[in-house]
C-alpha cells in the first residue's frame, strides 16, 4: 500500500498588508519631529532653554521607557528570557510604548522577523542586503538606521506574535498605543508647567523630556540595528554579522553587546564578560530578587565556552 503524503500548512507571508496612509504618516512624523527639537534645542541650551527640571525629566522618561523596549519589548516579550507576574507584564509593556517606537505587537513582530532572517533576504534592517561597496554599504546603513520605517509592508503578527495577539492584556495595550503616545508627550509637559508654573515650564518640558528624549532613544535603538550588525568585536559564534560596541553600552542599557545576543537570543544577560555593563540584566536580577520575574534564562558557562570556542574556530580558517 502507497504512504499517504500528509500536506504540509502553508507557511505565513512575511507581511500582511500595508500600513495605512494614516500609520505611515504618524511614522515619518514621529521621525522628523523630535529631530527638529533636538536641532532646535541646541541653540536653547546654549544660553537660557534648559533647566535642571528638564533634566531630571529627561532622563527619568528615558530610562523608563528605554527599559520597557530593552527589557520589556525585546527580552521579555520578544525572547521570553524570563516571566514576568501580570502587573509586570503590562507594566512593562506600556514603558516600551512610551518609546514610540510602535505598538507592543508590531515592535515584536519585527524583531522576531529580524531574528529569523538576520541578515539575509526576509530581515526588515540589515545593513547588508544590498552589497559590500562603499555605496551599497552607504545605502544599507540607510536601510538599517532608518530607511525600513519608510516601507509601507506590515509584518505579518499572525506569523511571528501570535501569542501577544492572544494575550488580552498585552492586545489592551497594544490598542492602547496612541493614547500612550500621547502620554508619552503629555506628561512631562505637565509636569513641567506643574512644577515651574507656567506655560515656559511646560514647553521646555515637553522639547526635552518629550521630543529630544524620543530623538535619542531612537536613534540608540536604530543604532542596535545598523551599526551593531556592522562594525565591533564578535567573540561568540553567531550566524549573521552582529557585532559588540562598547560605546552604545550604556545608552543602550547593555543591547549593544550585540553579538552574544544573536549568538544565544533567550539569554537574560548580553554583557557577559568582564567590564561589559548590562543595566537591563541588573533590571531582570532585581525584579528576580523582588519575586516579580523568575525563570530567568541567565548565561550557562559552558554554551558560552562553546559559542566563544567557535568563534575562535572560524577566525581561523
Amino acid at each position: 500500500m502507497a504512504a499517504v503524503v500528509q500536506d504540509r500548512p502553508p507557511v505565513a507571508a512575511l507581511t500582511d498588508g500595508r500600513k495605512s496612509a494614516v500609520e505611515q504618516a504618524l511614522v515619518v512624523t514621529f521621525m522628523i519631529v523630535p529631530l527638529l527639537a533636538l536641532a532646535a534645542a541646541v541653540p536653547l541650551a546654549w544660553g537660557w532653554g534648559l533647566s535642571s527640571l528638564d533634566v531630571g525629566l529627561a532622563a527619568a522618561i528615558y530610562v523608563v521607557s528605554g527599559l520597557g523596549v530593552t527589557v520589556g519589548l525585546h527580552r521579555h516579550f520578544t525572547h521570553g528570557s524570563f516571566k514576568a507576574n501580570r502587573p509586570l507584564r503590562i507594566a512593562l509593556a506600556v514603558a516600551g510604548s512610551l518609546a514610540l517606537q510602535g505598538s507592543v505587537v508590531s515592535w515584536v513582530a519585527d524583531h522576531r522577523r529580524h531574528h529569523a532572517f538576520s541578515d539575509k533576504e526576509g530581515d526588515p534592517h540589515s545593513p547588508w542586503l544590498f552589497g559590500t561597496g562603499p555605496v551599497t554599504i552607504a545605502r544599507g546603513f540607510w536601510h538599517s538606521h532608518i530607511g525600513w520605517l519608510l516601507e509601507r509592508d506590515r509584518t505579518n503578527a499572525r506569523r511571528f506574535a501570535p501569542d501577544l495577539l492572544a494575550d488580552r492584556d498585552v492586545a489592551t495595550v497594544d490598542r492602547l498605543f496612541l493614547v500612550l503616545t500621547v502620554a508619552s508627550l503629555g506628561l512631562p509637559a505637565l509636569i513641567g508647567g506643574l512644577v515651574s508654573w507656567s506655560l515656559w515650564g511646560a514647553l521646555t518640558a515637553l522639547l526635552w523630556a518629550g521630543l529630544v528624549r524620543v530623538a535619542l532613544l531612537h536613534h540608540v535603538t536604530w543604532s542596535i540595528n545598523s551599526i551593531c550588525h556592522m562594525v565591533g568585536d564578535r567573540p561568540f559564534a553567531a550566524r549573521d554579522r552582529s557585532a559588540n560596541v562598547w560605546w552604545l553600552a550604556v545608552l543602550s542599557f547593555g543591547e549593544s553587546w550585540h553579538n552574544l545576543h544573536h549568538a544565544d537570543p533567550t539569554c537574560a544577560r548580553h554583557g557577559v564578560k568582564r567590564g561589559q555593563v548590562d543595566i537591563s540584566a541588573a533590571v531582570i536580577r532585581l525584579f528576580e530578587k523582588l519575586g516579580w520575574a523568575h525563570a530567568v534564562r541567565w548565561p550557562a558557562p559552558r554554551r558560552l565556552e562553546r559559542l566563544s570556542s567557535r568563534a575562535d574556530t572560524r577566525r581561523d580558517r
